[in-house]
């Protein structure tokens, strides 16, 4: 659930906190354990990719960021992974499955010939504690909620419960895990591939505790190993060869740089420090029109929605007549023409178009005559004593100013068809995500990422009881659709009530206005980079990426 294409979730309070300052404990210490050898020659990278800034953690359960994730994917892997091609769940560290009639029971069949970088075999026991441990109160995961879907997860996480065994995930025996999930989820085998889910090592981390990361060699289940992590340098992962697929791993050594800075990148990329650019917010904003034409520049559709939040316990924005009204006043076109011009698409609906098992809620255009009418009908007769508001924005990543550019756009269209004036408030990042959660705005950006290829993602938070509504409007009836969605067994079905929920969200009432949908953004050379596919989710698995050999 990226809030932006650096991270996937936003602060959550104390137990993020906590997680914060265990990272910065541990890179420490991590820091003075690998480069204790860096004076030494070493091989050069057989591909190196410029991903962001210095990720936070390696430890699946802990991550939130983009950034982290991608290299998490190089060194733990799920009972599914995610295909490079088409982004849907194929068999990963379970060969196969069976699934009940009713959609509630999932039996994985692990390989037989699973086992960690380090020898020891990998068991269904393991697949359990993973799950459970991510589940833990005292392990602190904000995304311990991709777990809730199993039986009596959500209240042993809540410290309802303490006995791990009642919680809908056994192993049979050492090759088989039974899963019981509350109701059936289309999505669930998605969320196998998702990092919370990723098998982790027991006994490491039962042995160093917060500090496993700092194992020396680090059992990892995936088909990289990390063989040196230098803060703001580089971290190199090399070829597990014992991961189960591991004569398809592709590239025998890939170099992750922490590089955060657009211009940096690009410099790197065009001097041949780096193959791959991943992510639109390394690429230099003010030359996204020059660079959009190049061959090496590739731009696709993308699980993503850029869009406002209005706090609706603030007047007059509890009234819908005056938020419709300010949904009808923005042109979208002008918006992705102007401002973020790499291909993205005017938003009418929340769910991107490309989301499976989906069809578009009705939502609304751009109808500025509709918008004034709806305004002087709550009050406001061309915004006559409409009082004046704040439009609260943290800085965009990379250093660009979407965001601000974005505001001011806005700011220009309500004022000269409306006739209301909105000040503008730009917040540091971390300040601005304890805002919109706690309610301290009137009107906020926000964007959401998907975590799964599901209408469910992005829905399922507008519930009156999710941590991350954050705009204060409930509705039973939207609850009643989400959750008879998540009972509903049958696809086609399920997409109709999902379709008669957003539309409520998104023409009704409008507790948010969406703007546009994200692009993902790659910058590599097609004939030098191979195994790197266009796919909704963004997701490009280490191991099919290699380097064409030159003759």
């Amino acid at each position: 659930m990226i809030t932006e294409a650096g991270s996937r979730k936003p602060e959550a309070g104390v137990q993020r906190l906590r997680a914060a300052n265990f990272l910065a404990c541990h890179l420490i210490s991590i820091f003075c354990l690998l480069t204790s050898g860096c004076a030494r020659q070493e091989p050069p990278a057989d591909v190196t990719i410029i991903n962001g800034g210095e990720p936070e953690s390696l430890d699946p359960a802990i991550i939130t960021a983009q950034i982290d994730s991608r290299i998490v994917a190089g060194l733990f892997e799920g009972l599914t992974r995610l295909d490079p091609k088409t982004a849907r769940p194929i068999p990963g560290l379970a060969e196969r499955w069976e699934i009940s009639p009713d959609g509630k029971i999932y039996t994985f069949h692990l390989r037989t010939n699973l086992v960690w970088s380090t020898g020891e075999p990998i068991r269904a026991d393991d697949v359990v504690y993973s799950w459970i441990r991510a589940l833990n109160p005292a392990t602190a995961s904000d995304y311990a909620g991709q777990l809730y879907y199993l039986k009596n997860a959500q209240s042993f996480n809540e410290g309802k419960i303490t006995n791990a065994s009642l919680v809908g995930v056994h192993a049979l025996d050492p090759f088989t895990v039974r899963v019981e999930l509350k109701s059936p989820t289309a999505f669930f085998l998605d969320l196998c591939a998702f990092q919370t889910l990723c098998v982790v090592p027991r006994q490491t981390i039962e042995k160093y505790g917060d500090r496993w990361l700092m194992a020396k060699p680090l059992p990892v289940s995936g088909p990289y190993e990390l063989a040196d992590w230098r803060i703001n340098d580089k971290i190199r992962l090399r070829k597990n060869p014992r991961y189960w697929d591991a004569t398809n791993t592709q590239s025998e050594i890939i170099d992750i740089l922490p590089v955060g800075s657009p211009n940096a990148a690009l410099n790197f990329y065009e001097h041949g420090q780096a193959d791959v650019v991943w992510d639109k917010e390394l690429i230099p904003s003010q030359l996204i029109d020059v660079l959009i034409k190049r061959p090496d520049f590739h731009s696709y559709n993308y699980l993503g929605t850029y869009f406002v939040r209005f706090n609706v316990t603030k007047k007059p924005f509890d009234d819908p007549r005056v938020r419709k009204a300010l949904a009808l006043a923005i042109d979208r076109e002008r918006i992705v023409k102007k401002i973020t011009r790499a291909g993205e698409r005017p938003a009418f609906h929340l769910v991107p178009d490309e989301t499976a098992h989906y069809i578009p809620g009705d939502g609304l255009g751009y109808n500025p005559d509709l918008a004034r009418k709806l305004l002087a009908e709550a009050g406001y007769p061309g915004g006559k004593d409409f009082p004046r508001f704040e439009y609260l924005f943290n800085a965009s990543s990379g250093g660009d100013k979407i965001h601000e550019n974005v505001a001011i756009e806005m700011q220009q269209m309500w004022r000269d068809e409306l006739g209301i004036q909105m000040d503008l408030r730009q917040m540091e990042t971390k300040a601005f995500w304890g805002a919109q959660s706690h309610l301290q705005y009137t009107l906020s950006r926000s964007s959401w990422i998907g975590d799964y290829n599901d209408p469910n993602t992005f829905l399922g938070m507008f519930t009156s009881t999710d941590g991350n509504n954050r705009t204060g409007w409930a509705n039973p009836k939207y609850d009643a659709l989400i959750a008879a969605a998540g009972n509903e067994p049958d696809l086609q079905k399920r997409a109709q009530i999902f379709r008669d929920a957003e539309t409520i969200l998104v023409r009704d009432e409008v507790p948010i206005i969406p703007l546009f949908f994200y692009v993902g953004v790659n910058y590599f050379d097609t004939n030098k980079i191979q195994g790197i596919y266009e796919n909704i989710i963004d997701v490009h698995p280490l191991q099919t990426i290699r380097k064409v050999k030159t003759k």
